[in-house]
């Protein structure tokens, strides 16, 4: 027995009023789970969108692999990070050289919206500039989320941990934006922050 957790918006997506999480597990799915409850500021109620809330003319339920047109593009440029300096020993991520960070950025939503995208590594260097443009059509964005995490890659090709954090595409504003970064138990550091910019194109 262990504490793991499924990935909760299996549930979600079929319209499931109320998903349990073991809380004990951190990981993936409650990094999902918190980025679901950013919505609606954070209050801990989101409201279904209005396709889940009622059947469509000819009484169909939603189906989430059903093949829909793209309803937007989100594209979203990855300029740089900062803060790992304050928040982290000088030999947290390796003894004897600055850290080597990448950020993995996705959407996490119905089957058609999934996909995940890298940018390059940026060797030894505490404040990595990336200046990288992903783009990601969306067919449902109402369930998707933006799934950032950065890591710093070591020669043993296993990366470590360097930061998460997981927002509802519904309440993306657009513009340039610091978005601060969360530790895996979902605690917000005090420094750590991309820069990033989000458009709906």
């Amino acid at each position: 027995m262990n504490s793991s957790n499924y990935n909760p918006l299996s549930a979600w997506m079929h319209g499931a009023q109320m998903v349990a999480l073991n809380m004990q597990g951190y990981g993936k799915s409650l990094w999902l789970m918190h980025g679901m409850f950013r919505a609606n500021g954070g209050c801990g109620y989101v409201k279904k969108p209005d396709f889940l809330l009622k059947a469509a003319s000819n009484s169909e339920v939603f189906d989430p692999k059903a093949n829909l047109p793209v309803k937007t593009t989100l594209r979203v440029t990855v300029y740089m990070g900062e803060g790992w300096y304050y928040d982290f020993s000088p030999t947290h991520f390796d003894t004897y050289s600055p850290p080597d960070f990448y950020a993995k950025v996705g959407i996490v939503g119905v089957p058609a919206d999934t996909m995940k995208k890298k940018t390059k590594t940026m060797d030894d260097n505490w404040i990595p500039t990336w200046d990288e443009v992903f783009e990601y059509p969306l067919t449902v964005p109402e369930l998707a989320l933006l799934r950032i995490e950065v890591r710093d890659a070591n020669a043993t090709g296993k990366s470590e941990f360097a930061g998460q954090t997981c927002l509802p595409i519904s309440e993306l504003r657009k513009g340039i934006r610091a978005v601060p970064l969360y530790s895996q138990k979902g605690v917000k550091y005090k420094s750590v922050k991309l820069l990033m910019r989000f458009q709906f194109v």
